[in-house]
Order: C-alpha cells, then sequence, then structure tokens
C-alpha cells in the first residue's frame, strides 16, 4: 500500500528462495528430517537452513532515464546457516537427558546481493499468463549471488 501511494508502483518485491540441505554427516541428516520433514514440501516451510527472503528492487523505477531493461532487478536477501534447535544446536528427552548435542556447529547469518528478473515487467497480452507470471514472480530465480556471512565474501556461481 505505501509503495502504491508513494509511487503509483511496485519498485520493491518480497520473493523467497529455497534449496534443500543435504550434509555429508548423516547425523545431521536424521536430524533435519526429524525436525524439518522429509518431504520437499515440508523442507521448504521449516528448513530456514534452506531458505532464503529476498528484497527485490526495479532498477528502472528508480533509474527513469538509464538504459536498464525493465525486467532487470538486484535483490538483496537473507537467510542463515547451522539451525539444527529452536535456541541452539542442542535437543533433550522428555527426561532431560542430551539426545543431541552439535553445539560446536556455528549458527549464522547470511546476506546476499545478486541479480534478478521482475517477471511483471515482461510483456505479454494474454491474461492467463500474465496471471502466471505474477505467481511465479513471487520466487527467487537462482542467480550469480554474493554471500556475506562469518565476516567472509563469497561468490556463488548459481544461488536459489
Amino acid at each position: 500500500v505505501a509503495q502504491e501511494l508513494a509511487w503509483d508502483d511496485q519498485r520493491i518485491l518480497m520473493k523467497t528462495s529455497f534449496h534443500k540441505k543435504k550434509y555429508a554427516d548423516q547425523v545431521l541428516n536424521n536430524r533435519s528430517n526429524q525436525i524439518f520433514g522429509s518431504t520437499l514440501a515440508e523442507r521448504f516451510l521449516k528448513d530456514y537452513n534452506g531458505q532464503t527472503y529476498w528484497l527485490s528492487l526495479n532498477l528502472k523505477s528508480f533509474i527513469k532515464n538509464a538504459k536498464i531493461p525493465a525486467w532487470l532487478n538486484i535483490a538483496v536477501g537473507t537467510g542463515a546457516e547451522g539451525l539444527f534447535g529452536a535456541r541452539k544446536n542442542q535437543a533433550f528427552d522428555a527426561s532431560g537427558n542430551v539426545i543431541f548435542d552439535r553445539t560446536a556447529i556455528k549458527r549464522m547469518r547470511q546476506f546476499y546481493l545478486s541479480p534478478d528478473i521482475n517477471l511483471t515487467k515482461i510483456k505479454t497480452k494474454k491474461r492467463w499468463q500474465k496471471s502466471a507470471l505474477f505467481i511465479l514472480n513471487s520466487l527467487k530465480f537462482p542467480m550469480p549471488t554474493i554471500e556475506f556471512s562469518n565476516k567472509n565474501l563469497t561468490m556463488k556461481w548459481i544461488y536459489f
């Protein structure tokens, strides 16, 4: 609503992306299946280690006279890694005994910068195509990405 009132346009979009994490350590895979679920749909909803949330800014909307394609956006994202419990990487049974202890695994935030595609800026005359592009536009497409986490910059050639 604020964007419509200020600009009469949606210049900043919220998007999401997801990739199912697979660990070399089978104990971590078992723990992930236990707390996040084993199906892709369950993981998409519950596994914060594989989720990224994005704000995608349409460059052409902010820089009107620039020779930038209308569909080109720049996205800023956030995610997390190393989350295997609600508050720490440790779990207890009903008696208070430790049944999972991976407190040595560092829990960290991640920040991303990546190009993005704004599918709603693609010209089409068919209503069903516009609707499909609008729905698909809530997902961030895999693109080269710069990641900042743990005080390091990393280049990922394709990131979901």
